[in-house]
């Protein structure tokens, strides 16, 4: 995020560009497929598993005898090569890992719109801009908020309920995303017994896991079903997200008025 600007301002920013985006590529309900949105943006999508990353945006020479007329440094006509705005991905295992390399590289190619609605420019920003509000758009690419907003809360925020409806985001995702909303709520990811990830909403620092919530997480991690247990106006909730090797668990703490406070 630019730190100068108000994060309201920002975050219409990036729902807009979101807006924009799914509007030329006719996507109107969920799962958003970031392979159809690059289709629809005219963007070529290659496997590359040589790079390091999941994920590269370039722009490729495109094929000879084509190209634009430009002056040189000594006013000389020349022909300069077309390019093509494409998309290089390393093969992953994981289909959602892929979605979200492509929805972070997409997120790349659109930066340029975000800073133009703010008002500014690219050059001038910090280095790191461009990285965040690409991660930005890739998370709201996946989980636009309008939907997500009405979706959620139809389905009262179950995290399994909204991972059927938006398919190619991750549960982690999903539930970060529930802190982008204006409620009193924390999230909070165990892995192999340990916290490994607790926030309030708008990045704000959450307290320290009281007694409920841990007795809730506990009995998840053992028994490897969906829990949820309520003390006056808390409610905690916990989802299993158990592998072969590996189990971790999302809670999300829903805190009355005066506790957030």
């Amino acid at each position: 995020m630019l730190p100068e600007i108000p994060s309201e301002q920002y975050a219409a920013a990036l729902d807009e560009t979101i807006d924009e985006m799914l509007t030329t590529a006719r996507i109107e309900r969920p799962p958003v497929n970031p392979l159809q949105l690059a289709e629809a943006l005219g963007i070529v999508v290659a496997r590359d598993d040589r790079q390091t990353g999941r994920g590269r945006y370039v722009r490729l020479r495109a094929f000879a005898g084509r190209g634009t007329a430009a002056a040189d440094s000594e006013d000389r006509l020349v022909v300069e090569p077309p390019t093509q705005a494409s998309i290089l991905l390393r093969d992953d295992p994981r289909q959602e890992r892929r979605h979200w390399a492509l929805a972070h590289e997409l997120g790349e190619h659109a930066a340029v719109h975000v800073f133009h609605r703010l008002g500014v420019d690219p050059r001038e920003a910090p280095a790191a801009a461009r990285e965040s509000i690409a991660n930005h758009l890739a998370s709201r690419l996946l989980l636009p908020a309008a939907w997500l907003a009405r979706d959620a809360g139809e389905c009262g925020w179950d995290l399994f309920a909204l991972k059927r409806r938006y398919a190619t985001a991750s549960h982690e995702l999903i539930a970060r995303r529930m802190l982008d909303f204006d409620l009193p709520v924390v999230v909070t990811i165990c892995d192999q017994g340990q916290v490994s990830f607790r926030r309030g909403a708008f990045g704000r620092r959450g307290p320290p896991m009281n007694t409920l919530e841990h007795a809730c997480w506990q009995r998840v991690h053992r028994r490897g079903c969906m829990a949820q247990d309520q003390h006056d106006a808390l409610l905690v909730r916990c989802w299993p997200i158990h592998e072969r090797g590996w189990k971790r668990e999302i809670l999300r703490t829903e805190l009355s008025e005066a506790s957030a406070a």
